[in-house]
């Protein structure tokens, strides 16, 4: 069992303890180098509520301890493209595998299309990850392009897959 909730300043230790991992050892990330405390704060700054919700899920009786995030960013800061936002899932390795991403990424959307102007969302999956792939078509995402080889990681060339839902759309059958 676990708990959504937007996040606070307070659990940026708990949300970076997850994505610094995919920083320093995985793709998941592109980035490769981790976020000061400074910039920590800052990227905290850029997800209120009202546009780029960050979301954390912990255990009910240890509000504390982060199980897994999700959050919106823009796509691009350029102004029409306001409606839509890149997603982001990252849950702990120990609780993988138990409906956490998908409870996440619901929510995120469920909370994007009743209290943001998001209306599309936008993931760039690195492959091969399956796991994520389905997580996003079970939610109604769809396939929309594969970028080949645009990021380096590890010494190896890597592809993204692109993926998006308009949450202004049913989802498909």
């Amino acid at each position: 069992m676990h708990t959504l909730r937007l996040a606070e300043r307070a659990d940026l230790a708990g949300v970076f303890r997850l994505y610094d991992e995919h920083v320093l050892r995985g793709t998941c990330t592109f980035e490769t180098i981790p976020k000061t405390p400074a910039e920590r704060d800052a990227w905290f700054d850029a997800h209120p509520p009202a546009r780029h919700p960050l979301l954390v899920a912990s255990p009910p009786d240890h509000p504390a301890v982060i199980l897994g995030w999700a959050a919106l960013a823009p796509w691009s800061p350029r102004q029409a493209y306001a409606r839509t936002a890149e997603n982001s899932v990252y849950v702990d390795p120990a609780h993988r595998g138990r409906g956490l991403a998908h409870a996440l990424l619901a929510d995120l959307m469920a909370r994007a299309l009743r209290d943001t102007p998001v209306r599309v969302f936008v993931a760039r999956i690195v492959q091969p990850n399956p796991a994520s792939v389905r997580l996003h078509e079970r939610l109604g995402f769809r396939q929309v392009g594969l970028m080949q080889r645009c990021g380096e990681k590890f010494g190896r060339l890597l592809d993204v897959l692109l993926m998006e839902r308009h949450l202004d759309d049913p989802p498909a059958p």
